[in-house]
């Protein structure tokens, strides 16, 4: 009988220990988080290569991105002369869904120019954040150098 009581014991101690597991995982933040992953190519050759930088994003309620071509809400600035340039990322997830979502993103910046015309190379950082639907903006993060050569 010792022995029948002790099973059911360990079983309902294994239940117990499932039930943290069904519940939702609500530690995610509502607002977007982004993080620097890749920039290339490094070097890039002025007036010819565009610049691929990629960014991972994680959004606990998933409203990171929208349907309207007329809404920008990824915003990239480059270190040497302060120009935003906007770009649009689309919804992610469906209206109205509650659900945390993670990816990356690609953002593709056009040929580089010099902005200094005297000298052969430059090097540019670019910070970047994203804006969600309910106006929750991202941390900002930094790429690495990116080296642009005559």
């Amino acid at each position: 009988m010792d022995r029948i009581k002790l099973l059911v014991f360990v079983a309902l101690l294994g239940l117990l220990a499932l039930v943290p597991a069904c519940k939702k995982d609500t530690s995610i933040s509502a607002v977007p988080a982004i993080t620097f992953d890749s920039i290339s190519p490094n070097p890039a050759i002025k007036y010819r290569d565009s610049v691929l930088i990629v960014i991972s994003y994680i959004d606990g309620d998933g409203d990171l991105g929208i349907d309207s071509a007329d809404v920008k809400n990824l915003f990239v600035t480059d270190s040497r002369n302060q120009v935003v340039n906007q770009f649009r990322i689309p919804q992610l997830a469906p209206g109205g869904s509650k659900i945390a979502i993670q990816g990356n993103i690609d953002i593709v910046l056009p040929p580089q120019i010099f902005i200094n015309d005297s000298d052969t190379t430059e090097t540019a950082t670019y910070s970047i954040y994203v804006v969600d639907r309910a106006g929750n903006k991202s941390n900002t993060v930094t790429t690495k150098p990116l080296t642009i050569n005559l």
